[in-house]
């Protein structure tokens, strides 16, 4: 009965099919983007620039909608070198998009941006139990900088730290925590006094043993020197690579306290800030992947595409589903547009 229908009847219905599912994206996205945006509200919110692998990203599927658009009119007349070379330039640059978005995440990582984080260091945080001297000069944290007399240990010394505190890495209730190997460059303190080593087990002073808790805090900050993590779980420095935001105000940093309009924020909600997950940065991987997985989903469909366009089997006559395909394809590069924008907007 299908085939009975008049050719501008049935490519209408395909057309509609596809704007059906379109519409379906879009409500879906919209209702993404509406939650990230309200979700902000009274709440603390990481902000920090997007990566470069995002920008390339953006260009390589431009690309591939202008390679598309030229296999489509290559069709128009006939030319059919010309569809298999736009076919085939669309599925290279596909597959750049998506290197590229995984080149991204990668540097999010790298920044220390995480699917899932928080905000603040809160567990092992230096200074709040143990702090270190090297060379007999004690060390201090601004930030995510490692300090001594105000200035940055250079790298030669503070990976020496880090290999003292790597046999700290790993804790747990069955086995206490030992020291293997010493450095007499380094000296560990505990609540403002020297750690003491006997027989390999860590004493707080002449008689009391390291208890659990002890242990587990010296291992988070153990983890922290290894990320080279300070007050934040974003890399970098605060103010320059990424900002924290307040009821959409801007937090300022300085001796190691947040402060909301030039005042130190108050108790309860430095606590709030403590207990926050880095809910933008959650938002951001679900979306760009969403997004993502959309784009590996129409990708497969165009190798399908590609493959009847290497066999010749478009022409002037018979090109529906490079059109059809195509609105679908050019619909996901606009929307990643929008959703570029809409990131560099709220971050």
């Amino acid at each position: 009965m299908n085939n009975d229908l008049n050719p501008e009847v049935k490519e209408k219905m395909k057309k509609n099919l596809v704007y059906v599912g379109i519409f379906s994206i879009v409500m879906l996205f919209a209702g993404l983007t509406s939650g990230y945006y309200v979700s902000m509200g009274k709440s603390f919110w990481l902000k920090y620039s997007m990566p470069s692998g995002f920008y390339l990203s953006t260009l390589f599927i431009a690309l591939s909608s202008l390679t598309f658009w030229f296999a489509i009119q290559s069709a128009k007349k006939d030319r059919q070198g010309q569809i298999k070379l736009g076919m085939a330039a669309t599925l290279i640059f596909g597959l750049g998009f998506i290197y590229f978005q995984f080149q991204g995440y990668k540097q999010l990582v790298k920044q220390g941006i995480n699917p899932v984080n928080d905000i603040l260091v809160t567990n092992g945080r230096y200074g709040d139990y143990y702090e270190v001297k090297y060379k007999g000069q004690l060390v201090a944290v601004d930030g995510n900088e490692f300090l001594i007399n105000g200035k940055p240990m250079n790298d030669q010394d503070f990976k020496e730290v880090q290999s003292f505190f790597k046999q700290f890495e790993n804790s747990n209730r069955l086995t206490s925590l030992r020291l293997k190997e010493t450095n007499q460059k380094i000296e560990l303190f505990y609540n403002g006094s020297p750690v003491l080593y006997k027989s390999g087990k860590l004493y707080a002073n002449d008689s009391t043993q390291f208890t659990y808790t002890d242990e587990l805090r010296l291992s988070e900050l153990a983890l922290n020197i290894r990320d080279k993590r300070g007050d934040f779980f974003a890399r970098g420095q605060y103010g320059k690579d990424f900002t924290i935001y307040y009821s959409g105000k801007e937090l300022q940093y300085e001796n190691r306290q947040l402060k909301y309009n030039g005042t130190v924020l108050k108790p309860h909600l430095m606590l709030s800030a403590m207990q926050s997950a880095d809910s933008a940065s959650s938002y951001l991987y679900l979306i760009t992947f969403v997004h993502l997985l959309h784009v590996i989903i129409a990708l497969l469909y165009l190798l399908k595409v590609a493959i009847a366009s290497f066999s010749g089997k478009f022409s002037s006559q018979n090109h529906l589903s490079l059109r059809l395909s195509s609105i679908f394809w050019h619909f996901l590069g606009l929307l990643w547009l929008y959703l570029l924008v809409f990131l560099i907007f709220i971050h």
